[in-house]
């Protein structure tokens, strides 16, 4: 954030917003576009709608400036979905409010564990070294994923 932006306005989004549909879409293109097919594990916007999954949108101003969401896999795990910062908002700690937002919120929720899945390639390098900063360390495949050589899991205990 620099001194001229706004406080970042974090907020439950209802993804019903031209705004959020837009980063979110643009979200799953690159997730396609830099995977191997089948590979690409972000969830498209009705994914997004179920209702074990919370969207959050952070903003500065009228701006959107990135998107995080918090799936409930169990009454103690939570996975971390969906995180996308607004290409005019990188390197403004957007994406560190909206993981410590999302953190506090699974503590609340009595998470005890919170993971992700990303890849494994120079287009995820950013998100890897934002989760390891954040504690999360490497791990087998949880849920439904499996082993595909460009996955990587990661884990963290609340």
């Amino acid at each position: 954030m620099t001194a001229e932006d706004p406080p970042l306005d974090i907020r439950q989004d209802d993804l019903r917003g031209p705004e959020i549909t837009h980063l979110l879409r643009g979200h799953l293109d690159s997730a396609i576009a830099n995977s191997p097919a089948g590979a690409a594990h972000a969830l498209d916007l009705d994914a997004l709608r179920h209702p074990s999954v919370t969207v959050w949108s952070a903003w500065f101003g009228e701006q959107l400036a990135g998107c995080g969401a918090l799936r409930a896999l169990s009454d103690t795990h939570g996975e971390l979905k969906s995180m996308r910062t607004a290409a005019s908002h990188v390197r403004k700690g957007v994406a560190t409010a909206l993981l410590l937002h999302m953190m506090g919120v699974a503590q609340d929720r009595g998470y005890r564990r919170l993971s992700l899945e990303t890849g494994k390639t120079d287009e995820f390098a950013a998100a890897r070294a934002l989760y390891t900063q954040h504690a999360f360390l490497p791990c087998p495949p949880f849920g439904d994923y499996v082993d595909d050589g460009f996955s990587i899991c990661m884990t963290r205990l609340l």
